[in-house]
């Protein structure tokens, strides 16, 4: 028995490092071979898989553990009260009524708004950070401030990374307990559905300035809390299960919260629509539709691109399912 659970302690090891390891690489592999310019102009599909995952994916999946968790919580009070003695209709009907009046998923909407507050305060600690720690310099130019602000972000992109991949590894481990095969398959499932994910988050590193070695390293220490979370899972299922719809949760207001605060109005700021409204304010009349024709195509391609990027993630759960 003993060497039956280090054997499944074992499998479920394994199983978290290789799918942080192996949906990495594969990340990094599609991300380095995009030019500078290229990952310029990803920016808005990393943005768009953020949203996705957070909205179409993460949330959804918090407020099923949530409900799942609070009707076995439910279930458990009601055994207790009535003991061993058998329920009324009625006392079952009045017990319905009540779980699914008090069914509601107000204490989630409580965390994602502390979590969007909390990532506001400390992307705002890590720019009075890196505006103190550099070099007084006269020249603050719009790319300047741009590639502060991308380098403020990294560490919100690890943050939540690191809560999306403890939930992941607290999974792993659920479903290595319920049967070895169900643990194979939910590893692969969950290794496939990271990739978007960690493409957009590859994306963000290096265009914040990291070079492709810290980028990788930085999100292979990321993904170590998938580790931590099979450990978490496997010796503390039963309150893993309480906690993991508050975490996941967390990892979404931190997704939002970079997309809409730091992406998207970087999108707005980037240099090829920043040139086409310098364009538009210092040209003749003569030329103003053609700056028109600028925006309008810049626009075009990172709604293009954000597009591409929310659609990315449906596709690979409607795959991987």
């Amino acid at each position: 028995m003993w060497l039956n659970d280090m054997s499944v302690f074992s499998m479920i090891m394994l199983a978290t490092f290789l799918a942080g390891l192996l949906s990495i690489s594969l990340a990094a592999l599609l991300a380095f071979r995009l030019s500078q310019t290229a990952r310029s102009a990803m920016v808005a599909f990393a943005a768009g898989v953020m949203l996705s995952t957070a909205c179409l994916d993460i949330l959804p999946e918090a407020a099923e553990h949530f409900l799942e968790a609070r009707e076995v919580n439910a279930d458990f009070f009601a055994s207790a009260e009535a003991g061993e003695q058998n329920i009324s209709h009625e006392h079952r009907g009045e017990g319905a009524a009540e779980k699914t009046h008090g069914g509601g998923l107000y204490p989630l909407f409580v965390t994602l708004f502390v979590g969007i507050l909390s990532f506001f305060i400390l992307e705002h600690f890590a720019l009075w950070r890196h505006a103190h720690t550099e070099e007084e310099n006269e020249e603050s130019s719009q790319g300047k401030e741009v590639a502060r602000r991308v380098s403020s972000v990294v560490p919100l992109i690890l943050v939540g990374d690191g809560f999306h991949n403890f939930v992941d590894g607290i999974l792993i481990a659920a479903s290595f307990l319920a049967s070895p095969l169900l643990g194979i398959t939910a590893t692969f499932a969950i290794m496939a559905h990271e990739i978007p994910q960690e493409l957009g988050d590859f994306i963000i590193l290096l265009h914040g300035g990291l070079s492709r070695l810290k980028a990788f390293i930085a999100n292979a220490l990321s993904s170590l809390t998938a580790a931590l979370g099979g450990v978490f899972g496997y010796f503390f299922m039963a309150d893993a299960e309480n906690s993991m719809p508050y975490i996941l949760v967390i990892a979404a207001a931190s997704f939002i919260y970079i997309a809409l605060a730091d992406l998207i109005p970087m999108l707005r700021h980037g240099e090829e629509c920043a040139h086409g409204q310098d364009f538009l304010h210092t040209k003749a009349q003569n030329v103003i539709l053609t700056g028109h024709k600028k925006q309008s195509r810049c626009f075009g391609k990172q709604f293009t691109f954000m597009f591409s990027g929310a659609l990315i993630v449906p596709l690979f759960e409607f795959l991987t399912h």
